[in-house]
């Protein structure tokens, strides 16, 4: 049996595809959310994500889980947040579609967007980067793996004592 096949549905040119977010003042201990590229299928045919992932992660971060959410739930689309901050969406209130496949109709761009969360465990050495799908398209399963890339670093004064 063959794996999934490499997957072309998926815009590779999105806004998140095109840049890098992060944090230059992150601590060790805290706990962010790195929202991954909005699921846009610019095939003719419908998908079903099934699993998404980010490829590299460095060390130094430490992935405590994925989600999705729908843009309205969180006021449009928070591209990097931080437990805590009371400008961030309260996460853990809100609706996860990560639970069950997410439906994109053919060229139709998302509502729900993923994420990924993460903590920082120590400086990190890299950047998180590539974000990877997996989806059933007319029976068949597909993998597609977009750019996408978080920098966070742990500066002098953001280090924990101890």
């Amino acid at each position: 049996m063959t794996g999934p096949l490499k997957g072309r549905a998926l815009a590779t040119d999105g806004t998140q595809s095109s840049g890098v977010v992060g944090n230059h003042h992150a601590r060790v201990g805290e706990i962010w959310y790195f929202a991954l590229p909005v699921p846009d299928n610019v095939s003719s045919r419908p998908i079903e994500i099934t699993d998404v992932a980010v490829e590299r992660v460095p060390r130094g971060v430490k992935v405590l889980g994925y989600s999705a959410y729908h843009m309205n739930d969180t006021e449009g689309l928070p591209l990097l947040s931080k437990e805590g901050d009371p400008t961030a969406p309260d996460f853990d209130s809100l609706k996860d579609y990560a639970k069950a496949p997410l439906k994109v109709a053919a060229r139709t761009s998302s509502d729900v967007y993923y994420q990924v969360k993460v903590e920082i465990t120590a400086p990190p050495e890299k950047n998180l980067r590539y974000c990877r799908f997996a989806y059933r398209q007319g029976g068949l399963h597909y993998v597609q793996t977009l750019d996408c890339e978080a920098d966070f670093r742990v500066g002098g004064k953001g280090k924990r004592d101890g």
